[in-house]
């Protein structure tokens, strides 16, 4: 007996193996990530990066066979990352959390259960009455890209798609106005000797100053317009060359329009669509062969004359002038976008389950919890009650 209880005391003076603090409140999440079905969508919502960053923190992930692909991340790229490959896409919305780029399909929401948390795009000027009355019938608790904001209350999510958008669309201008895509055979920018492509867009916000700054870059002439004097003012403060602003005025725009080659339209709503700036009559008088990007047309767009096209057929022309109106232009770049994504989804997915889960999670982040349009099988956004009138309760009083 008193061998054994030296044995038992030598044993304890022994180097013992570092056991991990895990937080009381810790609750593993079960996410999962379905294939993109909607027309042309080639992002997906995690990287392999922050699948095995998630995974090496305690939670699972499972996503549908080839989600990745389309953004050049393959199946073996996820699974060496810790992640399940589900070769049906039940598995998938068996999960706890289902994180999607487009919004949900109403056969993709019929495979959804009670108690599940959606995370994905909302895009009103794609949904219905019938299409809330199906998310609303199935019980789940639905949160917005859109409407998610960060601790300084920025749309966080939002605005890393916006500063692709920005950038993108004026390197899709300058495609168009190339020999390659039968336009005038112009370069976008500037050489010594020959006046600069004047380029014109409308909104100061983040699509606005990105655009702004790439066709500086390029050595562009660039004149911005929006209905905020405060945006343009901060515009011209962080961008470091001298920007030639203007208050949307029918006149000075109407004047800036039939001497622009390039337009940019970068107007957003906080609510609602996107106010419609640009009549037919303006974009008569327009150059011809001049190239209009209207990156708002996910919210209707600000130009009369717009109407969505597609990654397959993204143009038109309508008066003699180039109209390029593809909604989800960052796909263009979807691995680049994806990574932007992941960015923001990993960190706040790895705070959920710090905090132990989505529910105690919205309790504690305001930001979080202004992305919430369905909780539980009831709707909390004011902006859709309004819009499909619909009653609606404050998630706020709910919690």
């Amino acid at each position: 007996m008193k061998k054994s209880k030296n044995i038992a005391t030598f044993a304890s003076l022994m180097p013992q193996e570092e056991m991990l603090e895990v937080k009381k409140n810790f609750q593993s999440l079960y996410i999962g990530i379905p294939k993109e079905i909607s027309y042309q969508e080639n992002r997906v919502s995690l990287s392999p990066d922050a699948v095995a960053l998630l995974v090496s923190n305690g939670h699972k992930i499972v996503i549908e066979k080839g989600a990745g692909v389309n953004a050049n991340f393959s199946d073996e790229d996820y699974s060496d990352s810790g992640a399940t490959i589900a070769y049906n896409i039940e598995q998938v919305y068996k999960a706890h959390i289902v994180l999607k780029i487009e919004p949900p399909t109403k056969g993709e929401i019929k495979m959804m259960h009670k108690g599940q948390t959606l995370i994905s795009a909302l895009q009103l000027t794609t949904i219905d009455t019938k299409y809330i009355n199906h998310l609303l019938k199935s019980e789940i608790t639905a949160l917005a890209y859109e409407y998610i904001k960060d601790e300084n209350g920025i749309l966080s999510l939002i605005r890393s798609i916006s500063e692709i958008a920005g950038n993108t669309a004026i390197l899709i201008a300058a495609e168009y106005l190339s020999n390659v895509n039968s336009g005038k055979g112009l370069m976008l920018g500037g050489v010594s000797g020959i006046s600069p492509t004047e380029v014109v867009v409308l909104g100061a916000g983040t699509v606005g100053e990105f655009a702004c700054r790439t066709a500086l870059g390029l050595g562009a002439s660039v004149r911005v317009f929006d209905s905020s004097i405060t945006k343009l003012r901060r515009l011209q403060e962080i961008i470091s060359q001298r920007v030639s602003t203007s208050i949307l005025q029918p006149k000075a725009l109407q004047k800036a329009l039939m001497r622009a080659d390039v337009v940019i339209g970068a107007l957003r709503a906080d609510e609602g669509r996107t106010p419609c700036v640009v009549s037919e009559e303006m974009v008569k008088k327009m150059k011809s062969g001049a190239v209009i990007v209207d990156v708002s047309i996910d919210q209707g767009g600000c130009f009369e004359s717009s109407k969505v096209t597609d990654h397959k057929n993204p143009t038109f022309r309508k008066f003699d002038v180039v109209h390029y109106c593809v909604p989800n232009i960052s796909s263009r770049v979807s691995r680049t976008a994806t990574f932007a994504i992941s960015n923001i989804l990993a960190p706040t997915l790895l705070n959920m389950g710090m905090v132990g889960g989505v529910e105690d999670y919205l309790k504690k982040n305001e930001g979080l919890r202004s992305g919430v349009y369905v909780f539980r099988g009831m709707l909390t956004n004011a902006v859709l009650g309004r819009m499909f009138d619909l009653p609606y309760k404050d998630l706020n009083l709910i919690m």
